[in-house]
């Protein structure tokens, strides 16, 4: 940017003052970058420098060019610097890949225009430039260093945006690795890939899988210890060391607003057996068989994942075991049902049963004596119990038996 908007007390110096000015200065660039990137090595000596082909620190070429550039827009008023100067964007991107802030990079900055704008009053004074016009100049000299950094915040911005990039790509490789169906150990590739990613590897997992409640729907704050995968349609994740305290307080509130379910915890190398789980479960819920509208966690319905998710078995084994109620009324045929799975489950007597089911003892025995009549003998083999108190708390679970 040129010095000076509107009435500039730079642009009063006289011409020939501005060019021997400006002559003096571009003299003393290459002495100047020398004697910058000396005092910034021993200000900074961790500072890594790195070297152009021919062997010359890129350090002292963006020195050279932001000094020259300068100079040159103080003596032209051009608008733009003479160079291009994305080297500093180079050197944000670097910090950025390295991992390090920007902090150091931008109190290298100011360090240089100090060091610079020492020497540019010098020569000032020498071409006599009156003081009004040497303030002038050093705003535009911050000025100058805002435009560098700006441009060292983008390649650092980029880079960062690369990391990022890349650690998903890897991230989700490790995921295909993990949650896929293994034939032999994977331990080591596991190792490698996670190693990459910066992720140890936890002796059990669990993974989740979420339902979006938007399609644009922000990645939940889970953690950076919980593998993500957002580029699915139902996004996936593998909770490690789900068992440990505070975990699932913790998925809890970071999926608040979130619907799916997390399986239960598995060895590493089964994380797959893990994921058919909370599928299966996310399918119950679709199928308003679990609660929905929230994360559920396996382990806390597996009566109903067992029971339920094999849906053709169990309405197969259902025809057969409760053939005996097709010709009984639907009403009819429901409450024996009922009277039914409430006998064998407490394994007791009219009382028993009549108190777990609200209603008088003798309506308990007579439905009893009907029982009888309809099973026979059939309720006294212990196999063909397990079946109907199988099959019954099915029904119980999908919405058709009360209990009463």
């Amino acid at each position: 940017m040129s010095v000076g908007t509107g009435h500039s007390a730079w642009r009063d110096v006289p011409r020939l003052k501005v060019k021997l000015f400006a002559e003096r200065a571009l003299d003393e660039v290459p002495r100047l970058a020398d004697d910058i990137l000396r005092e910034i090595r021993r200000e900074y000596p961790q500072l890594q420098l790195v070297l152009d082909e021919s062997g010359v620190p890129m350090a002292l070429i963006g020195i050279r060019r932001a000094l020259d550039g300068f100079v040159r827009q103080l003596a032209t008023s051009e608008d733009r610097p003479r160079y291009q100067l994305e080297i500093f964007q180079e050197f944000g991107r670097g910090e950025g890949l390295h991992g390090r802030t920007l902090d150091s990079l931008q109190a290298v900055y100011r360090l240089g225009v100090r060091l610079a704008w020492r020497r540019l009053t010098e020569i000032g004074q020498e071409v006599e430039i009156p003081p009004p016009a040497m303030y002038e100049l050093a705003e535009a000299g911050f000025e100058y260093l805002d435009g560098l950094v700006d441009l060292s915040v983008r390649g650092y911005a980029e880079a960062a945006a690369r990391q990022a990039g890349e650690r998903l790509r890897l991230q989700r490789k490790l995921m295909e690795l993990l949650l896929a169906e293994h034939r032999s150990d994977p331990t080591e590739p596991l190792a490698e890939r996670a190693a990459r990613v910066g992720w140890p590897l936890p002796e059990t997992v669990a993974v989740g899988v979420l339902v979006r409640p938007a399609r644009e729907a922000l990645a939940p704050p889970v953690g950076q210890g919980v593998l993500l995968d957002m580029e699915t349609e139902q996004p996936r994740m593998v909770i490690p060391d789900p068992d440990a305290a505070g975990s699932a307080e913790h998925l809890r509130r970071a999926l608040n607003g979130w619907s799916g379910a997390i399986g239960p915890p598995v060895p590493l190398t089964d994380a797959a057996k893990s994921l058919r789980w909370a599928e299966a479960a996310v399918g119950l819920m679709d199928r308003d068989l679990l609660p929905a509208g929230e994360v559920v966690f396996c382990t806390e319905h597996t009566e109903a994942l067992v029971l339920l998710q094999p849906q053709e078995l169990l309405d197969d084994l259902a025809r057969r075991c409760l053939a005996p109620l097709s010709h009984c009324g639907p009403s009819h045929g429901r409450r024996l049902a009922e009277t039914l799975l409430a006998w064998l489950e407490t394994r007791g007597g009219a009382p028993e049963v009549a108190a777990r089911l609200g209603v008088h003892p003798q309506t308990v025995r007579y439905r009893l004596r009907q029982i009888r009549e309809l099973w026979g003998d059939e309720v006294d083999d212990p196999d063909r119990r397990f079946e109907l108190e199988l099959v019954l708390r099915a029904q119980r679970l999908r919405g058709a038996l009360g209990g009463s």
